[in-house]
């Protein structure tokens, strides 16, 4: 049976993501989210923005990473900035 190696990237990796949904659900908690509407075509709350942003942002992670020559750390930054423009005004 082989194990999971666990590198310190990908472990970094896996507790962001769970402090960003423990900060999400603190914030939901202390200040409901109400639907609003951004440049996003659906009325979205807090968390819908938050899901779609993560998910959008690995998807382009991916691409920038396959399909261009920037480095992993470029891709890195532009996924956080587009995560920030959705969560701000999507």
């Amino acid at each position: 049976m082989e194990w999971m190696v666990w590198t310190l990237p990908t472990a970094l990796f896996f507790i962001v993501i769970a402090v960003m949904l423990t900060g999400m659900t603190v914030w939901e908690v202390v200040s409901p989210t109400v639907e609003r509407r951004g440049f996003l075509p659906i009325a979205t709350t807090r968390g819908d923005r938050f899901f779609i942003s993560l998910l959008s942002a690995a998807y382009i992670h991916l691409i920038i990473i396959g399909f261009t020559p920037l480095s992993i750390w470029a891709a890195l930054g532009i996924s956080v900035l587009w995560m920030l423009i959705l969560m701000r005004w999507g």
